[in-house]
């Protein structure tokens, strides 16, 4: 934290300095504790026993048979329950935790998903997550015009999270600046195996789960389901939420075929909107005012659907998908209430082929990836806070009535299709060699519902295309080790919102919005497998053109509009490290981010050699896991320097470090059928903000993270 740049942030160090001793306290009668509700004889065969993990595959790099050594650019395989057991589950910010290069940013907002970039890809994003593409068990959670809602993902039944960290686009297409594939966790070996589980926090915090899943013959299932409620730190910001995911397949023969099938139905959470600086300092529960009066937040449902099949063959692999789903959003907002109603579609195929190719093994993968995304979507002005009846216009026939006059009211439909082909040879036994190619089109299409005397007809199209290639070559210096090197390269288009907010009020694409597309230069060292210790570095530099910028205008109601900066550098290096010592196990996440507008000439105004806002330049983050026996401990702290806020630099955002710890049994009292974890967030109750809005007009830039808050959980049966 750079004092001098606000120097009113100080009076928090001393009362922060001031509930360490108390935080201290708490944490170790919460060690205790646990310690205590251990069996007091001594160790006999029913110890549980740290668990020795099957060789990882990794299927996110569009190839059968892949090891995170034979991947020639950075990757992280998270398992995160088994490196840091007792999460609530609740958000994807928890689960993501400790992969260099990526933040992830829980805006503590109920209405708005954590926000997520990987190397400043996504770091832009108002809402949902932009720039990175995420799939569940290999089904796209990323929509064909780049965004992702994530509010509808359970992650009571994930059991590894595969992070590609880096350019990605010639294996994924649009909106690939990183890859995030969250995977289901391997069902109970018998026949019905499950639990339930109840949370409690601050705050009100309550979340109730029931997972289950088995085997028979050659069938298998997964299913979970969650019911969350909160008053959420901040006013204005409850949540009422029922998540569902299940899994069911059956290997038939050499053919493993799945379906799964998402659902949410979150009838309430409310926006509390973001701060400025001398609000967060005043009370960090305030929520803001406008946000409030207009009555701000989302009420969404959402179900999909998606069938797999992957038949493996002697020389060959094949898969196919296809998934469905529908979305409705009613989302007050302080400009407008905005009514979404979205069917989405997508298919995919892919065909790996092992070969000899000049007395070499080589392994060469095509495939064709089909989306659409079709919105009606409405506008209507928000009613809410008309203070008298002389203010009743048009626009607002009546009082009390929360929807005024449509705005806007079209059709949005959206497709995209992508081809791709990787190759890798085998060059000798410690070299591999790789490369690809994929073409991509997205057409955005506009049907304007909305035509009269005063609005003319804002219908039409516009396609967006991109060939994005990739070579990469990786060498296995020792069994356990390996060195890389890649040029990898990106695009991303504008979502269908970016390209329809226009500033000076008119409807219709915008026609001048550009796609950014990237190229990144990346070389790595990567050590892991059964040693003591692991480790992953990375050294890059990314050149982007036409960024797309973020900002606000004054009277635009917090509205958000879209620019393309010239050309943006981004240079960067990250180092993560496992280590083991008997029951403890170390984690450690470094990232350091130089990223400048190269050319940005905005309004006049001439911003080259500025610092991308939103990205801290130093972002550090470890853990300490001890786990002797059912008992474990887990110690996580965060550090990070204060990145700069808006695009001209004029106000930075304090550093912060926070420190969380939990605690718990997984065989309380030598019972394996319950469990029990307590935990402290904020330890030493920092007030800090994770989360920026960039570029935000009337300097509402931080979305505040809560003080000291608690939880207890207890579980009942067998999982996780």
């Amino acid at each position: 934290m750079d004092s001098s740049d606000c120097p009113d942030w100080e009076r928090y160090t001393t009362r922060q300095r001031n509930e360490t001793q108390r935080g201290l306290s708490l944490g170790a009668i919460l060690i205790a504790t646990s310690i205590l509700a251990q069996p007091t004889r001594g160790q006999d065969s029913t110890r549980a026993t740290r668990t020795t993990l099957d060789p990882v595959i990794v299927s996110v790099t569009r190839g059968a048979g892949t090891a995170p050594l034979d991947a020639p650019f950075a990757m992280t395989i998270l398992s995160p329950d088994s490196a840091r057991p007792g999460q609530r589950h609740t958000a994807l910010d928890e689960s993501m935790s400790l992969v260099p290069g990526l933040i992830a940013a829980n805006r503590n907002n109920p209405s708005q998903d954590p926000r997520i970039s990987i190397r400043g890809f996504g770091a832009r994003s108002a809402f949902g997550i932009r720039g990175i593409r995420v799939l569940r068990d290999g089904m796209p959670l990323t929509l064909p015009d780049g965004q992702t809602p994530v509010d509808y993902l359970s992650l009571e039944s994930v059991g590894r999270i595969d992070v590609i960290r880096g350019a990605a686009s010639a294996m994924y297409g649009n909106a690939s600046g990183g890859v995030i594939d969250l995977r289901t966790a391997a069902p109970p070996r018998e026949r019905l195996a499950g639990n339930v589980r109840q949370w409690l926090g601050s705050e009100g915090f309550s979340r109730s789960t029931v997972a289950g899943g088995g085997i028979s013959g050659p069938a298998y299932y997964q299913a979970d389901a969650s019911l969350t409620r909160g008053d959420g730190f901040r006013a204005h910001a409850r949540q009422r939420a029922t998540s569902a995911f299940a899994r069911v397949g059956a290997m038939l023969g050499s053919t493993d075929y799945s379906a799964d099938v998402l659902v949410l139905d979150n009838p309430l959470a409310e926006n509390p909107g973001a701060l400025t600086i001398a609000q967060m300092r005043a009370d960090l529960a305030l929520a803001d005012q406008p946000s409030v009066n207009k009555a701000a937040r989302k009420v969404v449902q959402q179900l999909q659907v998606g069938l797999s099949a992957n038949r493996q063959m002697k020389h060959d692999e094949i898969t196919a998908s296809a998934y469905a789903g529908g979305r409705s959003l009613y989302n007050p907002l302080t400009f407008a209430i905005v009514d979404v109603g979205r069917r989405t579609y997508g298919t995919s195929g892919r065909v790996t082929h092992f070969s000899s190719l000049l007395a070499r093994s080589n392994k060469l993968t095509g495939g064709l990836d089909l989306q659409s995304q079709n919105d009606l979507r409405r506008n209507f002005t928000n009613c809410n806070d008309i203070p008298a009846p002389s203010a009743v216009t048009k626009t607002c026939p009546a009082l009390g009535t929360e929807l005024g006059t449509v705005t806007l009211h079209q059709r949005e439909i959206v497709y995209s299709a992508g081809a791709y082909l990787n190759d890798e040879l085998r060059l000798t036994d410690r070299l591999r060699l790789s490369g690809g190619l994929r073409g991509d089109k997205v057409r955005f299409e506009v049907r304007d519902r909305l035509i009269n005397t005063t609005n003319p007809d804002d219908s039409g199209d516009r396609t967006l295309s991109a060939v994005t290639p990739f070579v990469g070559l990786v060498s296995r210096i020792a069994p356990d080790q390996s060195a890389y090197a890649n040029i990898s390269s990106a695009f991303e288009t504008p979502t269908a919102t970016e390209l329809g907010n226009h500033a000076d009020g008119s409807a219709g694409i915008n026609p001048d919005l550009k796609p950014q597309r990237s190229t990144t230069y990346e070389v790595g060292l990567k050590r892991s497998g059964a040693a003591k210790l692991s480790y992953d570095v990375a050294v890059f530099t990314t050149n982007v053109r036409d960024e797309l910028v973020p900002y606000e205008i004054p009277l635009s109601g917090g509205r958000r509009y879209f620019r393309n900066a010239g050309r943006t550098s981004r240079r960067g290096a990250e180092l993560g490290m496992t280590a083991t010592a008997g029951p403890f196990l170390f984690n450690l996440a470094y990232g350091y981010s130089d990223f400048r507008f190269s050319r940005y000439v905005t309004d006049s105004v001439v911003l080259d050699g500025h610092r991308i806002p939103g990205i801290p330049v130093h972002r550090a983050q470890s853990s300490a896991t001890w786990s002797p026996n059912a008992a474990f401990a887990v110690v996580e702290a965060e550090v990070a320097s204060g990145p700069f806020v808006d695009d001209a630099n004029t106000v930075r955002a304090p550093g912060y470090e926070v420190v969380h710890l939990r605690v718990g049994s997984q065989r309380l009292f030598d019972n394996p059928w319950i469990s029990l974890v307590a935990g402290v967030q904020n330890l030493f109750d920092r007030a800090y903000s994770p989360s920026l809005s960039v570029n935000a007009a009337r300097g509402k830039f931080f979305e505040p993270a809560p003080g000291r808050t608690l939880y207890v959980g207890v579980s009942l049966g067998h999982g996780r």
